[in-house]
């Protein structure tokens, strides 16, 4: 009994963002038991304990980066398992936990909205419940939808026999859809780089998991919106700025892409051919992952540029990782407002909060930091090339999952160092940040102040 009360006490002790870490350590724990069940491997197929952990921390936090080979290593039972993991990893833990309580009539209390909250970015508790129903009910929908029309597709076309054709099919559309970039394939989609279709399908399945939850749901209440009002309806602000900055993200890399490799990989090529090369490649470094060639054929500096992209990552409150849209889309702002000699970020005839500002550069200083010495790190103690490890710390702290095939070779000490990144990046760079914040802080406590030379 004073066991369980001094558990209970010291779960107490804890802020709502290191429980929710808690809680994702746990949910890594529990996805290597899955992915290590002797069900999961092809007979005869054994793996490393570093490599399988490895996978389920690329898995949960929705990357796609692997040590090993999908297809040859699980089989069906260990590829469902995968996909349970990504599921999870999509819409999150506390997600999937509320769904769960609800499905049980559990009620949802204060300190799970709590956790809720910290877990999606959301900075109120009105209607959190609601959003988590409607986020799972709109993800399931879809999927099945693109389940169907996959399986369909791969069936017709392909020849593949119906059950292994809806296998892939499922398969395809869990990992574009959680933005993981686990293939069946071992090639990516580099054996359907003449397959628009399903690129194009893909690339919608990425943008939908990448651009926000939030956002989605905000479309959805406009479609329903104008079929019964006449009436003006007023997007909010996130909306504006995360489709805005994730459109001229999308538009920039298509274009920076062609032109890095114009003379070099995309030479001779129709232009549909290399439109579809560089608009996949851009949409995928939102979080996505698959790819339909080999970015280790591309010159370096478009291997640096779609680094910076990874960098940059997907929306908040999304499937993807890195510092987010909407983070670079407030720097880029504060910057231009402070060379117009504007105290304040004004756009949409509205004034950003302070506090977003700050923690906007809070969290690019911190991902530069953390990518900075993860590079270092890595170089180390790898004998590769700089831009080979920039590439892949890039991909693994924007959870994207794309490689320039090194993830075999990495070290033990350099696997642990990219897991950590998928963690940080997946989780958020604030919210890993205030793990270390105590529960209670002396706030209040003022010092006189004093200037200081910046610049």
């Amino acid at each position: 009994m004073n066991n369980r009360y001094g558990r209970i006490l010291w779960l107490n002790r804890l802020t709502p963002v290191q429980l929710l870490l808690l809680f994702y350590i746990a949910a890594v724990a529990v996805s290597t038991i899955l992915l290590a069940l002797p069900p999961s491997y092809q007979e005869g197929v054994s793996i490393p304990f570093i490599d399988l952990l490895f996978t389920a921390v690329s898995a949960l936090s929705i990357t796609g980066l692997s040590s090993i080979s999908i297809v040859d290593t699980f089989s069906t039972t260990g590829i469902i398992f995968l996909t349970i993991i990504l599921h999870l990893g999509a819409v999150g833990v506390m997600a999937m936990s509320t769904l769960i309580w609800l499905l049980f009539g559990k009620k949802i209390g204060l300190n799970e909205r709590r956790l809720i909250m910290t877990d999606q970015n959301q900075t109120s508790f009105e209607g959190i419940v609601r959003l988590i129903k409607e986020i799972i009910i709109l993800i399931l929908v879809v999927e099945f939808i693109f389940v169907l029309v996959l399986g369909t597709y791969f069936s017709l076309y392909y020849g593949i026999p119906l059950q292994e054709a809806f296998f892939h099919g499922y398969f395809s559309t869990i990992t574009a859809i959680s933005n993981a970039g686990f293939d069946l394939t071992g090639a990516s989609m580099i054996p359907f780089k003449n397959d628009y279709f399903y690129q194009l399908i893909t690339i919608f399945l990425i943008i939908f998991g990448a651009i926000g939850f939030p956002v989605l749901i905000e479309l959805k209440e406009y479609i329903l919106y104008r079929r019964k009002n006449k009436t003006i309806f007023r997007f909010t602000l996130f909306f504006k700025v995360t489709t805005i900055t994730f459109g001229v993200l999308v538009f920039i890399g298509t274009i920076g892409i062609y032109i890095f490799d114009r003379k070099d990989f995309f030479q001779n090529m129709i232009w549909h051919e290399a439109f579809f090369y560089s608009l996949f490649q851009s949409v995928t470094t939102r979080s996505g992952g698959l790819a339909t060639l080999d970015v280790s054929l591309l010159s370096e500096a478009n291997q640096l540029f779609l680094s910076f992209l990874m960098f940059i990552g997907a929306s908040p409150s999304s499937a993807g990782g890195g510092i987010r849209t909407t983070t670079f889309a407030l720097l880029i702002l504060f910057i231009y407002s402070y060379m117009r000699g504007q105290k304040h970020v004004r756009i949409f005839q509205r004034e950003v909060h302070e506090d977003d500002i700050k923690k906007a550069m809070i969290i690019t200083m911190g991902a530069g930091m953390f990518v900075f010495a993860s590079i270092l790190f890595v170089s180390a103690i790898e004998e590769l090339t700089l831009m080979q490890i920039l590439f892949e710390v890039s991909s693994a702290f924007g959870t994207v999952g794309l490689s320039m095939g090194i993830t075999v070779e990495l070290s033990v000490a350099s696997k642990i160092v990219l897991m950590i990144l998928m963690f940080i990046g997946r989780v958020g760079v604030i919210t890993f940040l205030l793990m270390f914040q105590p529960k209670a802080t002396m706030s209040n406590i003022h010092y006189p102040k004093e200037r200081m030379i910046i610049g």
